[in-house]
């Protein structure tokens, strides 16, 4: 009989066998788990040599024992034998030793496991290993003891290994395991993690195979992509375990448990992020408690930290100081630190391009007064208006003042929540990333409260250095500025997750009482986010119980690196389940405003790649970018992520290699020049032609006739040079302005298709009627069905063809 498990099933899983004799179990991935995704990624903790040099020495001695008997299962000895040819019998115990010595450190037993063994002896069953495994009976059996325990290895009656027989469990290991066992293979009931090996090799024995189903399809896919995307983060593992998973055990019990998707979601990525941040919080109250004297006070920032809160509060540690929701947002902070005409002006000059409106609202000017001084006025305008304001000495004093008494509200705020002693700690926690809040209040709770303001974020990456006593779960200690970047990119897509209900704070009563801004996002998202809460949360009761170890506490620094590559997976290689989740998400932009925007959008992102290829993505500013190429395949995706992670200055021509040459004639009232105007392919058979225009105000005459035989045209515009290249983001494109094409002899034979059969035939776009014409380019887009005609037709043909037309 065979049958499947999951893991949350383990303690009855003797049930539906109550006559059995023997539980036997596989060893590893089902009674013993590692903090890693692959057994390999141990391999990089050993002293002297590499992971490469340890996987070819398996392969080597593997082969030999083929070659010399006719069998593919070896002992350690032969695998460090091979390692060092040379090698003393010293050396080669004292490598066998340091490979156990970090298995055992980096192994534990998985919790319902060990319930399922005490469930057997119980019923007075014999509880057997049976493991393919290059370890013999007593290292298996030390191993078992220093990872998971005595009192776990002491209920294992018999171990057997596939070194010492020479063949797996897929290869027939099992008939000598029966044949020791002396009983019924019926009266056996064997556990496995893999299908082929435990239930494969052991079914075909009469014995009761159980396949135990580790992780769900979609995790599993997961958390590969998380040890891929470890690999870009951090580089290659070096004396350090490699693609650290210390949330495996907590995944594996708690999603079989979860059917809806926003909760899986939750679990599955919020989940072991912020378990690992809530731990490295707990260690840095101690540490700052040890360090400064009195209370810390826990301050959950709202509302990002509603998450972060939620979490602590499920813990043992939560439960007995639940911590504090304050209500401090960007907007709030920088209000209250407006307190001379110095730091009014220092504030404007910094925030100044910024839309006016929403500064003159940060500079708590009224909306009477915002409305006088900046009416229609453009953006350019209007700033220029401010700034020319903001000179007047009596409207700057205006401003502190209302600053001053601003910061004596969000104090009292402060006190309304906490309550502090002088010489106590507030900790404020948040997700980051600038620590921009704490920057602005630091200094006023300090002084006004008697306390020590310490910050403590999910992920720091700060802008400047201001010397305010801030630590990241992931900052500059741990990563490069480079991948704190690439971090720093999406993280719209945890702010979203991560948020409550309520609208921001956007003022307070004279008692410290909120006043918050309406809240825009619709209610189904909210109700798809405390589903991912809940989900998250399932994750940390679930971990919480999983596993059972005798070293050390799983590091703060593997849950670090874990959660770091869930990030980063999440933000560059999000899932199409997952985006399904999130797909109508909306983004607030908050500082005020109620402005909110769509978390993503695939259309922009198609409409980027047509137009500009991959080099679209590197000037992007899009909240989640990631999200809008899903669809588009690993490798785009990938290609941003190296791009980010390493800050590669990578142009327009690396990421389009190939050309098509159009012949072209640029023609003004007076004078007409022939060229080949060169267009790069972007993506799916599209091509760009960007062709600058000058001051000449040239018109431009592009002779698709001679280059193809039917031209599918997407666009034609003008915009200026800078938004071509990048420098203000892919996607603002304020400066764009539509061409208006005209065609001789490429007849329209559908919308947006031309025949172009007519070598004569061409497409004629003459400059914008603005003014302003200097420095733009004229974009093309188009897709040549077919290319027959390629570099048929020289410039200077062209260019007799086409200089009638254009004058």
């Amino acid at each position: 009989m065979t049958a499947t498990v999951l893991p949350h099933e383990l303690p009855q899983l003797l049930d539906a066998w109550p006559c059995a004799k023997v539980l036997s179990l596989d060893c590893f991935d089902t009674l013993i788990w590692r903090d890693c995704h692959a057994p390999a990624d141990i391999f990089a903790c050993l002293p002297g040599i590499s992971p490469a040099q340890r996987a070819r020495a398996e392969q080597q001695a593997r082969k030999a024992e083929r070659l010399e008997r006719g069998r593919n299962e070896v002992h350690i000895d032969a695998i460090y034998r091979a390692l060092f040819p040379n090698g003393s019998d010293e050396q080669v115990q004292l490598a066998i030793e340091a490979e156990l010595a970090e298995e055992a450190r980096h192994c534990y037993a998985f919790t319902p496991t060990v319930e399922l063994m005490r469930e057997a002896k119980v019923r007075g069953m014999q509880v057997v290993i049976v493991s393919d495994t290059y370890l013999d009976e007593a290292q298996l059996s030390e191993l078992i003891a220093a990872s998971a325990g005595e009192d776990v290895a002491a209920m294992i009656d018999c171990i057997f290994c596939s070194s010492t027989y020479g063949k797996s469990k897929g290869e027939g290991l099992y008939e000598d395991v029966l044949a020791k066992l002396r009983v019924a293979p019926q009266q056996v009931v064997h556990l496995g993690d893999n299908r082929a090996a435990d239930v494969g090799g052991v079914a075909p024995f009469g014995v009761n195979a159980v396949h135990l189903v580790q992780f769900p399809q979609a995790v599993r896919e997961q958390i590969r992509l998380e040890s891929a995307v470890s690999s870009m983060v951090e580089g290659p593992a070096q004396d350090r375990l490699g693609a650290p998973q210390p949330h495996r055990a907590g995944l594996a019990l708690a999603m079989p448990q979860l059917h809806d998707p926003a909760e899986q979601l939750g679990a599955a990525t919020l989940g072991p992020v912020f378990a690992g941040f809530e731990r490295w919080l707990q260690a840095e109250a101690r540490a700052l408690e040890e360090k400064h004297g009195g209370t810390v006070h826990w301050l959950f920032l709202m509302r990002d930290g509603h998450l972060p809160q939620l979490v602590h509060q499920a813990t043992p540690q939560g439960a007995a100081n639940p911590g504090h929701a304050v209500e401090l947002s960007r907007f709030t902070a920088t209000a209250a630190s407006l307190s001379d005409e110095k730091a009014v002006l220092a504030y404007a000059k910094a925030e100044l391009g910024v839309r006016p409106q929403t500064l003159a609202r940060q500079l708590l000017m009224e909306e009477g007064e915002i409305n006088t001084l900046l009416g229609d006025l453009s953006p350019e305008e209007g700033n220029a208006a401010l700034w020319k304001a903001l000179r007047e000495i009596p409207r700057r004093r205006r401003i502190a003042r209302a600053s001053r008494a601003y910061a004596e509200r969000l104090v009292a705020h402060v006190r309304r929540t906490v309550d502090p002693q002088r010489g106590d700690v507030l900790m404020l926690v948040d997700l980051g990333y600038n620590g921009s809040v704490q920057n602005r209040v630091d200094a006023l709770l300090a002084r006004e409260l008697g306390v020590h303001v310490a910050g403590r974020y999910l992920l720091l990456r700060e802008m400047d250095s201001p010397g305010l006593d801030k630590k990241g779960f992931v900052d500059a200690r741990h990563y490069d500025a480079h991948a704190l970047e690439a971090l720093c990119a999406n993280v719209a897509v945890l702010e979203q997750a991560c948020t409550s209900d309520c609208g921001s704070v956007v003022d307070y009563e004279q008692d410290g009482s909120p006043i918050r801004r309406a809240n825009e996002i619709d209610p189904q998202q909210s109700a798809q986010r405390e589903k991912m809460q809940r989900g998250a949360l399932r994750f940390v009761r679930e971990q919480a119980s999983a596993t059972i170890r005798v070293a050390d506490p799983c590091p703060l620094d593997l849950w670090r690196r874990g959660a770091a590559a869930a990030m980063a997976r999440l933000m560059f290689l999000p899932q199409m389940h997952e985006l399904a989740v999130i797909d109508r998400f909306q983004h607030d932009v908050n500082m005020g405003t109620a402005k909110t925007v769509a978390l993503f959008d695939p259309a922009i992102a198609r409409r980027g790649l047509r137009e500009r290829g991959l080099f679209y993505m590197r000037g992007s500013e899009r909240m989640y970018l990631p999200a809008e190429l899903a669809g588009q395949g690993a490798a785009t995706r990938l290609a941003l992520l190296a791009t980010k992670r390493f800050g590669l200055p990578l142009t327009f021509a690396d990421f389009s290699e190939a050309t098509l040459a159009i012949p072209a004639v640029f023609a003004t009232t007076q004078d007409a020049k022939s060229q080949i105007v060169t267009a790069h392919a972007t993506q799916d058979g599209w091509y760009m032609a960007a062709i600058p225009i000058g001051e000449s105000r040239y018109a431009v005459a592009l002779q698709f006739g001679a280059a193809c035989d039917y031209l599918q045209l997407d666009s034609a515009f003008f915009e200026d040079q800078a938004d071509f290249l990048g420098r203000r983001g892919h996607g603002a494109n304020s400066s764009r302005i539509d061409a208006t094409a005209e065609f001789d002899s490429l007849p329209e034979i559908a919308p947006g298709l031309y025949d172009c059969s007519a070598q004569a035939g061409f497409m004629i776009v003459h400059p914008p009627a603005s003014a302003e014409v200097g420095g733009k380019i004229l974009t093309v887009v188009f897709r040549p069905v077919f290319t027959t005609k390629v570099n048929r037709v020289s410039a200077s043909e062209a260019h007799r063809t086409a200089e009638e037309l254009c004058l």
